[in-house]
């Protein structure tokens, strides 16, 4: 949109909400995407809804400027109330409604989950610490922002739309970020409250923690959303501990991210054992073409994977439709699943993996 009409990263994400449905979605169709799947900057619209000073490029997604944290150790509790009526809240009501009105879709809001929004407000570093000496202190900060800024926005959008989905997003939460333990007992802790205490819960999911493989090696990373994995244990916490952590908070559907690295066997066994679809992820730096020397290989590569995966994604779809399984609620049945894509993507190997699903796809 920057580079065709020099529309800003500020005036796409906020300037014209109409705008910015028709945009998205008329990307998906002349990619030959068949899902009318509608998603934003998500880190960094929730932190903002809070007053947090951000970084808007000309092309760029937003994200928290890092030297202005809005909470900590003192003031956490006492964080700027929430205001449903005005910025990013009102944005996201006018683009969903829009969405809804030109799909006829009920439509999915996606948030931060407690762990990311607590780290884009305290700081990411402030928090590992945290994490690390006060694991009593940060379940309370994340219970907290769950109760002041996540329950009353969840309300207010399902007193719209009570046929809509919350998927939430927690990066910052991951196992290879904050060890499997953590993820398992701190992050996803705090998801589970939310689904079990609101009636509306079993209509929020996350389907975004990565590096199961922390499981099986003694590793852990710092201080970055997909930085390299560091030292540390896993706490004993097993795959199958964590995959069934995850599918509490994810229960419609098993997904596989890039960044998992285990074996796609291990998911497909899975997502036939609990009857539901699968989720095949290609992670950003699949996709990036800075980082591709030969784009003709990586193109092979990648219809290689896209075969793959899509063969996975079939098998999945046949054992369970033959044990009954009949759901067409969006987005299953199963998929393809771009974990990001930003100004920086190759669309032809994006092309590449939708053409792998469109002709290996019918079932």
């Amino acid at each position: 949109m920057h580079e065709l009409f020099g529309v800003t990263a500020a005036e796409l994400y906020k300037g014209n909400p109409q705008r910015y449905v028709r945009a998205v979605l008329l990307t998906l169709r002349l990619l030959g995407m068949r899902k009318l799947y509608l998603s934003w900057p998500v880190y960094g619209f929730t932190v903002e809804a809070l007053g947090a000073l951000m970084i808007y490029s000309d092309k760029f997604s937003p994200g928290t400027d890092p030297d202005s944290v809005l909470a900590n150790a003192d003031n956490w509790r006492d964080l700027p109330t929430l205001d449903l009526a005005t910025g990013i809240p009102k944005v996201l009501d006018e683009t969903l409604e829009f969405y809804r009105r030109l799909t006829g879709h009920g439509p999915v809001l996606h948030l931060s989950a407690p762990y990311s929004l607590a780290a884009d407000l305290y700081g990411q570093e402030h928090l590992i610490t945290a994490l690390t000496h006060e694991p009593d202190f940060v379940n309370r900060f994340l219970d907290h922002l769950a109760d002041t800024v996540l329950k009353p926005w969840m309300n207010h959008f399902f007193a719209q739309h009570p046929d809509g989905w919350v998927e939430l997003s927690d990066a910052s939460g991951s196992p290879f970020f904050i060890g499997p333990a953590n993820c398992k007992n701190i992050a996803i802790r705090s998801i589970q409250r939310l689904v079990a205490e609101n009636p509306w819960g079993a209509r929020v999911y996350i389907a975004n923690y990565r590096g199961d493989y922390v499981t099986q090696a003694k590793q852990r990373v710092s201080s970055s959303r997909r930085s390299r994995p560091q030292r540390s244990d896993s706490h004993g916490v097993s795959l199958e501990e964590l995959f069934e952590a995850k599918n509490s908070v994810c229960r419609d559907y098993v997904i596989r991210l890039a960044d998992d690295r285990v074996s796609a066997s291990f998911y497909v066994e899975k997502a036939i054992e609990h009857g539901v679809p699968l989720f095949m992820g290609i992670g950003a730096t699949q996709l990036d073409r800075n980082s591709i020397a030969d784009m003709e290989g990586a193109k092979a590569d990648l219809r290689e994977l896209g075969s793959e995966h899509v063969d996975a994604i079939s098998t999945v779809a046949r054992a369970i439709t033959a044990s009954g399984y009949h759901s067409n609620v969006p987005p299953w049945p199963g998929t393809l699943y771009f974990e990001d894509v930003s100004a920086e993507s190759s669309f032809e190997l994006i092309e590449v993996l939708v053409d792998s699903a469109i002709r290996q796809g019918a079932l």
